[in-house]
């Protein structure tokens, strides 16, 4: 008799694609995790909401598990550069999360955002609960009204397993990212992001 393998047998061993199960600090604070582009400006713009408190760039949706970011950059991995958000929803709503994710990015264009290419860069928001699906859908739709002829590509999908960038991709641009320019995470900021390696 032969053993079960392929495909089937690999989703079932294959920790990348579990389930995202861990829970957030504080268990009145929810998690929200959103692919933009590249992680470092996205992870500014949500340090700077008021209610988030607690931001973490990493990678996930991919089938390879403990990627690092020289490997996910090479796209065989399939991974996203994602943003994992911790939030008080009693402070700050998932719609506002929402909002912020739409503004900050392109979401008609596959796999590029800017001068970033890859896989790694596209679009994407990946839910925790079933409310979280639901707006995440009703938010696509109104922003696709809002786009008419061009086509939103944003995938929305269970989170999966994240898996945390290097440390010095934490909170990268805040430190001062590759040219040492510190940038505000100050809550409210509205300074521009700038975005260097």
């Amino acid at each position: 008799m032969a053993t079960s393998g392929g495909v089937e047998g690999q989703k079932q061993n294959n920790p990348a694609l579990d389930p995202d199960l861990d829970t957030p600090d504080n268990p009145d604070h929810e998690f929200a995790e959103f692919g933009a582009g590249c992680f470092w400006g996205v992870e500014l713009a949500f340090q700077r909401v008021v209610g988030v408190v607690k931001t973490e760039v990493g990678y996930s949706q991919g089938h390879t598990p403990d990627p690092n970011y020289k490997l996910v950059c090479t796209g065989t991995t399939n991974h996203v550069e994602v943003v994992r958000v911790q939030f008080d929803p009693k402070v700050c709503p998932y719609t506002d999360l929402l909002a912020l994710f739409w503004s900050r990015h392109d979401p008609a264009s596959v796999n590029r955002q800017g001068n970033d290419v890859g896989a790694q860069y596209r679009s994407g928001i990946y839910y925790y609960n079933e409310t979280q699906a639901r707006l995440a859908e009703e938010s696509k739709e109104a922003k696709q009204l809002e786009l008419k002829e061009k086509k939103i590509v944003t995938e929305i999908l269970p989170a999966k397993r994240f898996y945390k960038a290097e440390e010095y991709h934490q909170q990268y641009l805040e430190k001062g990212g590759g040219q040492g320019n510190k940038q505000s995470a100050e809550k409210g900021c509205t300074d521009p992001i700038r975005c260097y390696g």
